[in-house]
């Protein structure tokens, strides 16, 4: 028998799952879309998982992270429920045991994390706009019919990048159009746009923060080279980023899930429980509360949003 424990990041853009042993090895993992419907994402998610895992394996721990995380909690009855600040930096500490500065770029926010001697000792998040985020680099790729995998490459390709006003979607959006709309060549119109980003994460998300080497750049948009390249240059250090950065989440809450182990082991045959959720406006009392009511098998189990503590 080998004991695995599950880690699930369940993030706006992509839900991430690994499986680990006790030692930290990963068995399997998986990386997808939650279209909008993280409880069919992580169902999704958990049947791939499945896949590669053996009979002789038994989950004794599940953990959540990510924006969705205490709803998944509760739909797969997780042993730990943890932000992504600290799932992430155990993820990272367990690869990079000397790293200091975490730099982290998502689909729709940003992070960043900085640590002594492997405790968290300051960070600071941007979840209010979506500029200098995944979801900002994939709408400018369609916008310039490049396939966002080849943006990174263009990017390195540039000798001149344009200047480029990331620090708002809307800002950036026209100064794109306008610099296209001079002629400027696509390759350095997108090394700009990654420049951005860089420039945007470091004014914004870093603002006053000392950023100190080893530093760990990771999440989707760390796997675009032209931005690796501008932290390199920007920031004057090297900057590391591994295969397994966008899954950091979900390590480190598996790791972490480990010291909530019980007798319990847990089933994975999530795709035969109704799990759903209904909104309604409470007009009991002056509040208004919009209270969110979540469902197993037509059971009520939890109810968020009063502020009375009626549900």
């Amino acid at each position: 028998m080998r004991k695995c424990y599950l880690g699930i990041d369940i993030g706006s853009i992509s839900t991430k799952g690994v499986v680990i042993d006790s030692d930290n090895n990963i068995i399997c993992k998986s990386y997808l879309y939650t279209k909008g419907d993280p409880i069919n994402a992580v169902k999704n998610l958990i049947r791939e998982l499945k896949k590669g895992i053996t009979s002789d394996d038994v989950i004794k721990g599940i953990g959540t992270t990510g924006s969705a995380r205490k709803l998944i909690g509760l739909m797969v009855g997780a042993s730990i429920v943890k932000n992504e600040i600290t799932a992430h930096a155990i993820g990272t500490l367990s690869f990079h045991p000397n790293v200091r500065t975490i730099l982290e770029i998502g689909g729709q926010d940003s992070k960043i994390i900085l640590l002594n001697d492997g405790i968290i000792t300051d960070y600071s998040m941007n979840t209010l706009c979506a500029a200098g985020t995944g979801a900002f680099l994939s709408s400018q790729a369609k916008r310039l019919e490049v396939d966002i995998e080849e943006f990174g490459n263009m990017a390195l390709k540039s000798k001149s990048p344009v200047k480029i006003a990331a620090r708002c979607t809307v800002f950036a959006e026209s100064d794109l159009i306008h610099k296209a709309g001079l002629g400027y060549a696509k390759d350095d119109i997108v090394a700009g746009l990654c420049k951005s980003i860089v420039l945007n994460y470091l004014n914004n998300v870093g603002k006053g923060k000392k950023i100190k080497p080893p530093i760990v750049f990771q999440g989707g948009v760390s796997k675009n080279k032209g931005v690796v390249k501008y932290f390199k240059e920007v920031l004057n250090e090297d900057i590391i980023v591994d295969d397994f950065g966008h899954l950091m989440g979900a390590i480190g809450i598996a790791i972490l899930s480990k010291n909530y182990e019980t007798d319990k082991v847990y089933n994975l045959d999530f795709n035969e429980v109704s799990f759903i959720t209904k909104g309604e406006e409470c007009s009991r009392c002056s509040n208004n509360c919009e209270i969110l009511k979540i469902y197993k098998d037509n059971n009520m189990i939890d109810a968020w949003g009063s502020k009375c503590g009626r549900y």
